[in-house]
Order: C-alpha cells, then sequence, then structure tokens
C-alpha cells in the first residue's frame, strides 16, 4: 500500500526526531489517531494546528495546505487491504459485522454510529499471556428519519 509524498515526507520527519503520534497529538492538543490520520491525508487540519504540527516535525509551512484541504476519507488501495494488521480489521468486520449492527440496532433502533461525531482509541494492555491491543470506538447514534 502506498503512501503519498505528503505523508512519506510527515513520517520520515517523525522519524527523524524520534517522535510518537502520542508526542505530536500533546502538541496540538489532539489524539493521536487523529494525529495519525491528519498526516495519512484523511483529517483536516486548522491553520493553526498545521502549523504546530510543521514546527514540530521543523517541515516547511508550505506544507500547510495539504493539511487543511478536505480529504478523500476512505480511499483504501486495494478495497481489501493485504497489509496483514489492516486486514483483520477487515476480517472482523466480515465476520462481526453483521452481529455487530443486529446488537447495535437492537440497543438503539434503526441507525448507524457516526464516523464523523467519533473517537478512536488504542491502548496497550498488559497480559501474562502477550500483550493486548484494545481499540475503543465512540461513534454518535444516528437514527434513520422517516419523512
Amino acid at each position: 500500500m502506498a503512501v503519498s509524498a505528503h505523508t512519506s515526507t510527515l513520517l520520515e520527519a517523525k522519524r527523524r526526531l524520534g517522535l510518537s503520534f502520542a508526542d505530536l497529538g500533546a502538541a496540538l492538543g489532539r489524539d493521536e489517531v487523529w494525529v495519525a490520520s491528519l498526516i495519512h491525508g484523511q483529517a483536516t487540519a486548522s491553520p493553526e494546528e498545521a502549523t504546530a504540527l510543521l514546527e514540530r516535525l521543523g517541515l516547511d509551512r508550505a506544507l500547510a495546505p495539504a493539511l487543511t484541504a478536505y480529504p478523500l476519507k476512505g480511499a483504501l488501495d486495494p478495497v481489501i487491504p493485504t497489509d496483514p494488521l489492516l486486514y483483520r480489521f477487515f476480517e472482523i468486520l466480515q465476520v462481526y459485522g453483521l452481529p455487530l449492527k443486529d446488537v447495535i440496532q437492537e440497543k438503539f433502533g434503526d441507525g448507524i454510529m457516526s464516523a464523523i461525531d467519533f473517537t478512536l482509541q488504542v491502548e496497550k494492555v498488559p497480559d501474562p499471556k502477550g500483550e493486548r491491543v484494545k481499540v475503543t470506538m465512540d461513534g454518535k447514534f444516528l437514527p434513520y428519519r422517516k419523512w
């Protein structure tokens, strides 16, 4: 899966400086997942956030327009990811997607979980059998309307 030249520039500066997404999130006052989404071209920064990120990464402010532009979200290529970690999320949706939909709609009614009014956190959870990944998605419920 190829990344854009813009994303490569940002990630290389992050690596060169030894920064984590959490470090960058602290500099911007944003969550680490949101910052990673911004760097991968899936979120829009305010002019102030773009400036703060570029300053922290020691990059030219001329990159700011790319960070403040409205992205084409979800443009994953290939559509079915081949990266093993990304594919596991695809597999989770294949196996648990319909059951998850049924449980959500049983609890809330006919509607969807917003991916706009939404947060996503990733935690490392210690476990004697090997560290665990905890992913928490929190989205506003949006009921379908009748008209």
